[in-house]
């Protein structure tokens, strides 16, 4: 059984490497992509302070669709290139947007998110398995220091991904 403690760090990096170590703890050994997923959006939601959704859009080959997540309900399908989540996906590039009013075509889903930061996952192979979605509800809430930290998280689960060969949903 998975136990999370709550626990006070001294920095956002000491916070994100212990995050990181209890998700290669929490998805090791799990071979279901959507279980892992899952259980990821869980994890973080839960330890990170001010957010108010985290959770996967995965790729169908046409587009970015909703997966396993925290928080309120979300936009179901989302073209790449298209709001923070598709300019993630088309780049290939960690999106920090620390005021959701000033990225030119944001995606409102939730209208309290005021802060959001979009991670791609690209597989080994270089094909797009999805994006890492995590809102706030608080401006200015995300920084570099959770940019390196929410990449770091990212390749904890793709190194699984990659490890495991997940082909659940199909691959660019």
């Amino acid at each position: 059984m998975f136990t999370f403690a709550p626990r006070a760090y001294a920095s956002k990096a000491e916070h994100y490497a212990d995050l990181a170590a209890q998700a290669r703890g929490l998805i090791a050994g799990e071979p279901d992509l959507i279980a892992n997923a899952a259980n990821f959006s869980a994890l973080v939601f839960d330890s990170l302070p001010q957010l108010n959704w985290a959770g996967f859009y995965l790729y169908d080959g046409t587009e970015l669709v909703v997966g396993p997540f925290q928080g309120k309900p979300a936009c179901i399908r989302i073209a790449l290139g298209a709001g923070v989540c598709g300019t993630a996906a088309s780049t290939r590039r960690t999106q920090v947007v620390r005021d959701v009013s000033r990225f030119s075509g944001h995606i409102p889903c939730d209208s309290a998110s005021q802060s959001e930061i979009v991670v791609p996952l690209v597989r080994a192979d270089g094909s797009l398995l999805g994006v890492w979605d995590v809102d706030s509800p608080v401006t200015d809430r995300f920084d570099e220091d959770d940019r390196r930290g929410m990449e770091a998280l990212c390749r904890v689960f793709m190194n699984h991904v990659d490890e495991a060969g997940h082909r659940s949903v199909p691959a660019d």
